[in-house]
């Protein structure tokens, strides 16, 4: 950047940019799938919209966006549902990034995660897909692991049930009852990140309660 560039009063557009995140929730298109625990990030991103009173709507992007800010001057969420499956979430991720000009540091992706307990969420940034399938094609997309995970516990198959067949599920009737906290948890995790940073939002939601 050059002295002029230095210089030159920022734009209203520039200063929005700087304080935009991209929130993207996995999980599976149709109505068959809505249910399943594969689609918790979904239902996390569904969450966020409503606290933020937006809609999602078709895109550029092949996912649905809703947009929004935190508060009045506060972080702008670009909250997105990837058209595809759970193991083509990078195209969409990419494609978006590109469009709203982010960084992959801006990047909140919120997915199921079988090593985590159900009902607990944990928060990380960067580190490996652990074989999940969409954090996977996400980090080949994006060329770079250092975006930031909401990592939401579905815990792991009963006995020697196939953790494919597990996450393809829907939640069961108990974990249902306890599925509204679990996403609001997930969702205030994801404002505690855009708001005061990861550390911070780790040191709130990983304390023993």
């Amino acid at each position: 950047m050059g002295l002029l560039d230095r210089l030159r009063p920022r734009r209203k557009d520039d200063l929005v940019s700087d304080n935009t995140w991209l929130v993207v929730g996995l999980g599976n298109p149709g109505a068959q799938y809505a249910g399943n625990r594969h689609n918790v990030g979904q239902m996390v991103a569904d969450e966020l919209a409503a606290r933020l009173g937006a809609s999602f709507r078709t895109h550029k992007t092949p996912s649905r966006v809703a947009e929004g800010f935190l508060a009045p001057g506060g972080p702008k969420l670009v909250i997105a549902k990837p058209n595809g499956y759970m193991n083509t979430s990078g195209g969409p991720v990419s494609a978006l990034l590109k469009y709203y000009a982010l960084p992959v540091d801006r990047l909140v992706v919120v997915h199921d995660e079988l090593d985590i307990p159900f009902d607990t969420v944990r928060l990380k940034q960067g580190g490996g897909h652990g074989g999940h399938n969409g954090l996977r094609d996400v980090s080949k997309a994006t060329d770079a692991g250092a975006f930031t995970r909401v990592r939401v516990g579905i815990g792991r198959p009963p006995g020697r049930q196939d953790a494919a067949d597990f996450v393809l599920k829907d939640f069961s009737g108990s974990e249902r009852q306890a599925l509204p906290n679990l996403v609001s948890d997930a969702a205030d995790a994801v404002e505690a990140i855009v708001s005061v940073g990861i550390v911070a939002a780790q040191q709130r939601f990983h304390s023993p309660a």
